[in-house]
């Protein structure tokens, strides 16, 4: 899901990036080591080290280019095997696995049902101390998603034979749930590289770092969390050695975005990964050597109020009465976007469509606030992602619009990795962030972010969590239709968040790279056969 403070591209990065040779256009006829392409971000990353890292997108693409995951949505939003070759259940409860029988790790080692179960007692260990894939759903995990320290089995989680192993949930999941929420995130590690060591040894282990046994197209070389991530091509990869040598990842301010695809120091951007400004929109149009790709609205610039901190419902509609959405989807957006209530966009196929959204009246937010007793003293925090220049602008829209109606707003911006650790305390009033929420299975998350104390927003309802959990107990797309549309209208009605917009967002790719094109999923799936002519 994802700056103003600027990042010096320098000297050293230049040398480790090898930018010049990237803007070269290496034949297609010459070796793989001699092809280089860069993809252009915007987002800082978080961790290399996929035991602690959070399931932010580019912490999740960083380690799926080196360790798989089991599954991947493609661009018509299908999952496609990645490591596994199929995912099944019969009940919603026990969801078997099964390992591609040809998968192996770059030294010729088979990957097994062995590496997934320790590397998801590694994810459960109290010690890791990573609750981000919420392993809580399955039967021998505690309610906080960890199991005992040392433990050497999961009881929800047996192993049936070399590439089979099966999963139990405590309660009924809709099989897309598992796939989107677990199998997409569950980045498999060797077991015989790192069973060797102790939980303790595996947080600041250097390996991951410059791994030398992965499953993916690529292994990581070198890597700087704000400017930077480098990788070579895994000749061994199972699904066929890469065409491209030599992978970058760029992590550079939205501004830069337009120059590097001009030079061609840039090759392609990720619609969820890359801010564009919305000013550079059409720029990126009229370039000759590089086309623009516009994504289906499924990145909801989200906010969420901690309602801890403004409990008063009258307040929280008041800040959803008191902006133009609309204004800020013509004016920042360009008109490439929509305006929503709630989570799901019209990329869903559970949006429902008879939602109205709330209208901009700040008369009506003045007299919710009078109602309320605001007197306009209290001062909101509000914490924007510093990597998202479009927004970063529209956030000074929304203070200058909530101030005209008597609410007193500061915006702080903060990079990625700093906002994620801000978002687990509630050292916040109102907190931004770029969110994607798969449209085929919106579940986890919003289960997730209306679960009460712990989560973003604080809140929770009893009405919500019957309309959840039916949505995972049904095949049936209109009726898992009606449950969230009960979920978004209630969730209007109380606002312990807003979609500020949907964005329809930019991505590009340079003529010269082939096999490749932007999309907010699928992106990396078939890496090995991108080229450059």
């Amino acid at each position: 899901m994802k700056r103003i403070m600027r990042r010096a591209l320098g000297a050293a990065l230049a040398a480790a990036m090898v930018v010049s040779a990237a803007g070269m256009g290496v034949s297609a006829e010459g070796s793989a080591a001699d092809k280089i392409v860069n993809v252009g971000v915007t987002d800082s990353l978080g961790s290399v080290n996929p035991l602690t890292m959070d399931q932010t997108e580019i912490n999740k693409y960083a380690a799926g280019l080196q360790f798989l995951p089991l599954v991947e949505l493609d661009p018509e939003l299908n999952f496609v095997g990645m490591l596994a070759d199929s995912v099944t259940t019969e009940d919603n409860l026990h969801f078997t696995v099964h390992i591609n029988e040809e998968a192996t790790w770059s030294d010729g080692t088979p990957v097994t049902a062995q590496d997934v179960e320790f590397t998801l007692l590694r994810l459960a260990s109290p010690v890791i101390n990573n609750a981000t894939l919420m392993l809580y759903a399955f039967e021998g995990v505690g309610d906080d998603g960890f199991v005992e320290a040392g433990a050497q089995s999961i009881d929800g989680i047996q192993v049936i034979d070399e590439k089979t192993i099966q999963f139990t949930a405590k309660y009924q999941m809709a099989l897309t749930t598992f796939e989107n929420t677990y199998a997409r995130y569950i980045h498999t590690l060797p077991k015989h590289v790192l069973g060797e060591y102790s939980d303790e040894e595996l947080l600041t282990l250097d390996w991951f770092g410059h791994p030398d046994v992965v499953s993916g197209p690529y292994r990581m070389t070198e890597y700087d969390t704000d400017h930077y991530v480098s990788y070579t091509a895994n000749e061994s990869y199972w699904k066929g050695a890469p065409k491209i040598g030599a992978l970058n990842i760029k992590i550079v301010e939205g501004s830069q975005i337009y120059s590097g695809l001009q030079s061609g120091e840039i090759d392609i951007t990720h619609h969820t990964m890359t801010a564009i400004p919305q000013e550079d929109y059409e720029s990126i149009e009229a370039l000759e050597n590089a086309e623009a790709v516009y994504g289906l609205p499924i990145t909801n610039q989200s906010a969420f109020i901690q309602t801890a901190n403004v409990p008063d419902a009258r307040v929280r509609q008041a800040l959803l009465c008191a902006i133009d959405r609309n204004q800020l989807v013509e004016q920042l957006l360009k008109g490439h976007g929509e305006v929503v209530d709630g989570f799901l966009s019209s990329a869903s196929p559970f949006f429902d469509e008879t939602l109205e959204p709330v209208t901009y009246d700040p008369e009506r937010a003045k007299e919710l606030l009078a109602d309320a007793g605001w007197d306009g003293s209290q001062k909101l925090r509000f914490y924007v992602n510093s990597g998202d220049s479009t927004f970063v602008n529209g956030a000074q829209v929304l203070v200058a619009q909530w101030a005209a109606v008597g609410i007193n707003v500061e915006v702080t911006t903060v990079d990625l990795a700093t906002l994620m650790t801000i978002a687990g305390t509630t050292d916040y009033d109102i907190m931004a962030v770029q969110y994607t929420y798969a449209p085929v299975d919106p579940y986890p998350d919003i289960d997730w972010l209306l679960n009460g104390e712990g989560s973003w927003t604080g809140y929770t309802d009893e009405s919500i969590k019957e309309g959840l959990m039916g949505t995972q107990q049904t095949s049936d797309i209109e009726e898992i239709k009606g449950l969230y549309s009960i979920v978004d209208r209630k969730v209007q009605e109380d606002v312990p968040m807003f979609s500020v917009y949907i964005i329809s967002p930019q991505g590009a790719v340079s003529n010269r790279l082939t096999g490749a094109s932007p999309s907010a999923y699928g992106f990396f799936n078939d890496v090995q056969n991108w080229d450059v002519q």
